[in-house]
């Protein structure tokens, strides 16, 4: 997961901070040493790590927080508040022109992720009812126009191509192209290399000139760390990019790159990729990437996708299900089916405060494959068998058993689990309406406390 070296340390150090009740000067400076080395191995920029440390010591030696009754909650505000502002304090929204095309330029190095994430885009844009094109401009790559023309028909967008003509001729003729088919953004997937050289950079400046973008979009794998930002900073003195989308993001990233490129370049992260699916781009939010990083949650980004992925007409019904006691096995495996596509549940508990430093600490692990082995028991039984699972006897279960590659046991185990949760989804639903408090699903209501 994201941050999570860098996470650990800092909920460490604040630990230690909070189990005191007064804080000295003292305290602040090994607080800050400790902090100052963790952001070092995170792999962040030297002057971006120096100047926040020298911001966060500041605040926290002052009369507000050594007096304070709560001083170790203080330091972590802080921190926060700084981290927030060094990641660029507040989402930036792309660019998108009053009158169309918008143009949309996306450019970076070879092994970025650079195609699939001009695909994940259009997505993105087409689910806000947009009508994307997108325009294949990377001639030299192998097959990288034939990737982009197969991600376009996975995803119902129009690949704009000319084959290995000239990418400045693409570029203009697909604007064109645009206006003539009712295509109000342009997304131009330019040609990458291994490494910066001026045949790469001269290209992209012609693009550039050619079609002047709304956006200069600069794509980063955020796994390498300061070489992401040496990259944005060589683009930016000669492209002058408009943002960033940080690749990657859900690999085993150090965080370098996300906490020192907006300080480095005055360029903001846009966008951020959490997976490889087409789905899994999002918005870049400075304040909620703090939170997580400081193990505060993110809470606010939860209920989005569960707003996304759940539907609220289906979900009132489920709640009225659950209250009569009519929650069936068939519900309960749609639920399931739901969840999973909010993405990786270790991923999901992670943005509940408190609940992934939990986990760890109990050494927990969710077994994806465990989900998989309960749709197959749920699966293998009837109709009538999902409604009214009272009527499984020893004959059936053993049947469904041999159906799911299972044993009896598991069966028995499924069943027994499901009827706690049903009790208990009825009870959280029952308190939730005498309180009026919704949760995190959209149409049901729990006793948020």
């Amino acid at each position: 997961m994201a941050f999570e070296g860098l996470s650990d340390r800092l909920q460490e150090v604040f630990r230690k901070l909070r189990g005191k009740g007064k804080i000295s000067e003292e305290d602040v400076k090994a607080a800050m040493r400790e902090v100052r080395l963790a952001l070092l191995e995170a792999d962040v920029n030297y002057k971006v790590v120096k100047n926040f440390v020298a911001a966060v010591s500041e605040r926290a030696v002052g009369q507000e927080v050594i007096q304070s009754v709560t001083p170790g909650q203080q330091i972590v505000k802080i921190v926060y508040d700084e981290m927030t502002h060094l990641m660029g304090g507040s989402e930036t929204k792309l660019n998108l022109s009053s009158k169309p095309p918008t143009v949309i330029m996306a450019v970076g190095l070879q092994g970025a992720g650079k195609t699939t994430t001009v695909a994940k885009l259009a997505r993105n844009l087409t689910k806000q009812g947009r009508r994307p094109l997108m325009v294949a401009a990377d001639i030299y790559r192998p097959a990288a126009i034939k990737q982009l023309q197969v991600l376009g028909e996975q995803l119902g967008v129009p690949v704009f191509s000319m084959g290995q003509s000239n990418p400045v001729d693409i570029a203009k003729a697909s604007l064109e192209y645009a206006r003539s088919n009712n295509r109000d953004i342009v997304i131009i997937d330019t040609a990458g290399r291994l490494h910066i050289n001026e045949e790469l950079m001269g290209e992209l400046v012609q693009i550039q000139k050619a079609v002047e973008p709304h956006e200069t979009l600069l794509v980063v794998d955020a796994m390498t760390g300061q070489d992401a930002v040496t990259v944005a900073e060589s683009f930016n003195e000669q492209l002058g990019i408009t943002g960033l989308i940080l690749t990657k993001l859900d690999g085993d990233t150090r965080g370098g790159a996300a906490l020192s490129v907006k300080a480095v370049t005055g360029r903001p992260i846009k966008l951020v990729g959490m997976g490889e699916k087409l789905d899994a781009l999002e918005t870049f939010y400075p304040d909620r990437m703090a939170s997580r990083i400081l193990g505060m949650g993110d809470i606010l980004s939860l209920v989005e996708k569960a707003q996304e992925n759940f539907d609220e007409e289906k979900a009132r019904e489920m709640e009225i299900k659950i209250r009569k006691q009519e929650f069936t096995l068939e519900d309960f495996l749609e639920q399931m089916q739901q969840v999973k596509k909010m993405g990786p549940l270790q991923d999901l508990l992670g943005m509940i405060p408190g609940m992934g430093k939990q986990l760890k600490g109990m050494d927990a692990q969710i077994d994806e494959k465990e989900m998989l082995h309960v749709e197959a028991i749920i699966k293998s039984m009837t109709p009538q068998e999902r409604r009214n699972p009272a009527i499984l006897n020893g004959s059936r279960k053993k049947r469904i058993a041999l159906g799911s590659g299972s044993r009896v046991q598991d069966v028995n185990r499924l069943l027994k689990q499901f009827e706690e949760s049903r009790k208990l989804m009825k009870q959280l639903t029952d308190a939730g309406a005498k309180k009026g408090k919704r949760g995190l699903v959209p149409g049901m209501k729990f006793p948020l406390q």
